[in-house]
């Protein structure tokens, strides 16, 4: 890249200096013009330079998704041909031999020169009409036979990614939706020893959500998501999970258990860092806005408990602040004030009692 740039600068340097010797009244208008075109298509050349993109593409609409790990660019799972081709390789000349031998192996029940011939094929021949096929088989390889949930759901993903337009997208995603479910069911087993493993069940719902952010199963997705989310303890990102589901997927069971999941996660929030005021403010309008959306009874009333937690957050603030001039100060005047407007603002609050009481006796010390 820096040879190429400074390539070009000696160029536009070498054309630009002799110019410069000639008189500007002998130049012609001709010459004029073809300098400037030459400046504007060095400038064009210079900015297509590799590396001087304004920043890294999107590979999906859907990959902002907040809550969400980012996944790895597709280059970066694309097969390619093994090593020691004679040991790895395809063991056909061509893609419709290579396959037909491997569903041969498949048919006779030679599973792993099954899996090993259709792999071959598609890192082999990746653009022959064989080579989707071989992908699927693979994959349904791995689910049914071997049982190798994570294996099959990374080979149905591939598929997607590479062969989209040639299978069929909506089947293939639901059946990505159901493997990763068997992954969550199932765990991982490392010396017949069980694991959640979390955080790789949770990435392969995320996979499934943005390749099919339409399909019928995807608010019930991101519902496991923000779940898993909370599970880890991540309650942040569990929010803002549950938040963009309820703006993506408004009218759904799913948007519904999302407010109540949501509003637990911000209580919990609160609960475990030191007071905030604008993070106790943000959880009140949310609640208030919860309450307006005409939840069940049992939900509204799990609500209003959470909304007066928070807005007794607030008035301890604010009681404490109005004791500070009172206490700190020994000034009436202001001490006065900041219980007056205490009780403007907060008149139902636990301490409006203690506040009147002691405003009184201000009021009455200063007569």
């Amino acid at each position: 890249k820096r040879t190429t740039s400074a390539c070009s600068v000696f160029t536009l340097n070498s054309l630009f200096l002799p110019l410069l010797c000639y008189n500007t009244h002998m130049m012609s208008k001709r010459l004029i013009l073809l300098f400037a075109a030459f400046v504007l298509a060095s400038g064009v050349a210079f900015a297509s330079l590799p590396g001087t993109s304004p920043g890294p593409g999107v590979h999906y609409a859907t990959d902002a998704f907040p809550g969400f790990d980012r996944e790895a660019p597709l280059s970066d799972r694309k097969k390619e041909p093994r090593w020691f081709a004679c040991i790895n390789g395809p063991s056909k000349d061509n893609a419709a031999t290579q396959f037909a031998y491997a569903s041969e192996c498949m048919a006779s029940n030679s599973w792993r020169a099954a899996r090993k011939g259709f792999d071959a094929l598609v890192r082999e021949w990746p653009t022959s009409p064989e080579a989707p096929k071989a992908q699927k088989a693979l994959a349904d390889l791995y689910l049914e036979h071997y049982l190798e949930y994570e294996n099959a759901f990374r080979e149905y993903k591939y598929l997607l990614d590479f062969y989209s337009t040639q299978c069929d997208f909506d089947a293939i995603a639901f059946r990505l939706y159901e493997v990763a479910k068997l992954m969550r069911e199932e765990g991982k087993s490392i010396m017949f020893v069980r694991f959640d493993n979390t955080v790789t069940v949770r990435r392969a719902f995320e996979s499934v959500v943005l390749r099919a952010p339409g399909a019928r199963f995807a608010a019930e997705a991101m519902l496991t998501i923000g779940e898993l989310r909370e599970n880890d303890q991540e309650y942040v990102q569990a929010v803002q999970v549950y938040e963009n589901l309820r703006n993506l997927y408004a009218n759904t069971v799913e948007a519904k258990t999302a407010l109540v999941r949501e509003a637990r996660c911000r209580m919990k929030i609160l609960h475990e860092h030191g007071y905030n005021r604008s993070r106790n403010q943000d959880t009140i309008d949310f609640l208030k806005l919860a309450l307006q959306s005409g939840p069940s009874s049992d939900v509204r009333s799990e609500l209003e408990g959470y909304l007066s937690e928070a807005v007794r957050n607030i008035e301890n603030e604010a009681y404490a602040a109005a004791k500070f001039y009172d206490s700190r100060t020994r000034t009436k005047r202001s001490a006065i004030k900041a219980y007056e407007r205490f009780l403007k603002t907060y008149p139902a609050s636990e301490h409006a009692d203690e506040v009147r009481r002691r405003l009184a006796e201000l009021q009455e010390e200063g007569k």
